[in-house]
């Protein structure tokens, strides 16, 4: 059984469409508030600031915990909160305890294709590098798989680039294919219709992940040069239409070293929070991704560093108790064990970003280098030092009510 922290009640995916909202998306928000007007008002909070988030934060409850403001986050991710950094963490660490036990999730990415038609400055798989692409097959497909298994893992999240090579066919084979061998199946992936959503996850798709990269309109398209991506509305638009379809969970993030990361990290809270109330059905997650070495052009890095990073963990924990909190290996081994006790909830483990890389395929282009690089039974154990219980099945497929896999279809995995 899992730890109570993680245990759900069996439900039918995908969830019963939200009925009719007159809820404006996201954007509506968003365009209220300029993003260099926001970085300063939180540069501005002052001590007495953070003392009354901090006395919000500590009377709250998993069932009060959006008590705490908008303006509260923003004094939890200012300057003037740094002498306070170890009282968040100690709140932090008792909410994520209230709330998920001394339990970790594993997952690990499963990349599918580095093709992709977008250029992006931070992104190894940008059109504008002159590299080999490759697109798994499904026999490819299947030997990650293979492998995957062996390592223990059971919960995938499939990653792609953003092209017409690859859409809703090719990622409902995927699903059908890795669905008789894994338990939850996630997917990071290109924007797509409401319609589309639905469809995959009455294939058996569990959740999406779907990063902003950054909210300041100028870092966006400065950064976006070409390909649909540069439509920073139709992405920041996705998680609405992610709710509308009725997914079971909606990943968020931001990539840290962008732009200004407490401005960032404001507007994703109030991101978070607009789903939460809008969407209420759905769960959440919150990923915390810094920028990494990859192939192609040099780009300027705005400074955050693990402190700013740890903030960041502790105020979205104090934000909601409810929310998952990822990270990955783009962090380094000491610095992931020291986050078991911020708030982290889960964590990828033996993870490769490059499609085929876990079996015939070690040499291909990495999306970004990682920091990490232990086994899952490494992880596991790391886990188990520190008191903590790795969960590799956190839900059960066939709670899922998918369209049924035909026994033609459960490919043997060797």
């Amino acid at each position: 059984m899992c730890p109570m922290g993680h245990i759900k009640t069996p439900r039918h995916s995908p969830l019963p469409p939200m009925p009719a909202t007159t809820t404006p998306p996201f954007t509506a928000l968003w365009r209220q508030h300029d993003f260099a007007d926001t970085a300063a008002r939180i540069r501005s909070a002052t001590t007495a600031d953070v003392e009354r988030a901090l006395a919000r934060a500590a009377r709250s409850t998993p069932s009060s915990a959006t008590a705490l403001t908008p303006d509260d986050l923003a004094a939890l991710l200012s300057p003037a909160a740094a002498p306070f950094l170890e009282h968040m963490a100690r709140l932090a660490n008792r909410a994520t305890l209230a709330r998920f036990g001394r339990t970790m999730q594993i997952f690990a990415p499963f990349y599918l294709t580095n093709a992709c038609v977008n250029i992006c400055t931070y992104c190894g798989f940008s059109a504008q590098n002159k590299i080999p692409r490759k697109i798994l097959n499904d026999a490819e497909i299947l030997a990650d798989t293979a492998v995957l298994k062996r390592l223990g893992i059971d919960h995938v999240l499939f990653v792609t680039g953003e092209t017409t090579r690859v859409g809703r066919a090719y990622f409902s084979n995927a699903i059908r294919l890795l669905r008789p061998h894994f338990s939850s199946i996630s997917m990071e992936v290109q924007p797509m219709t409401t319609d589309d959503y639905a469809s995959l996850a009455s294939d058996g798709l569990s959740a999406v992940i779907v990063f902003q990269e950054t909210y300041d309109p100028s870092t966006y398209a400065r950064h976006h040069l070409r390909g649909p991506k540069a439509d920073m509305v139709n992405r920041l638009e996705t998680p609405d239409r992610l709710g509308q379809a009725g997914l079971k969970k909606i990943g968020l993030g931001a990539l840290y070293g962008l732009s200004d990361w407490r401005a960032e990290a404001w507007f994703l809270g109030q991101h978070l929070r607009h789903l939460e109330r809008t969407y209420w059905r759905t769960k959440y997650s919150i990923s915390f991704p810094r920028l990494r070495p990859h192939a192609g052009q040099e780009i300027e890095v705005t400074p955050f560093d693990e402190r700013d990073l740890v903030q960041t963990i502790c105020a979205f924990r104090l934000w909601s108790h409810e929310v998952e909190l990822v990270l990955s290996t783009r962090e380094s081994p000491r610095f992931r064990d020291h986050a078991i006790h911020l708030g982290i909830t889960s964590m990828s483990a033996g993870a490769k970003t490059n499609p085929g890389g876990y079996s015939a395929e070690p040499e291909s282009l990495e999306q970004f280098a990682i920091n990490d690089d232990r086994s899952p039974a490494e992880i596991e154990a790391a886990l188990r030092a520190r008191n903590y219980e790795p969960v590799w099945k956190d839900w059960d497929s066939t709670y899922d009510g998918a369209r049924p896999a035909k026994t033609s279809e459960r490919e043997p995995v060797h």
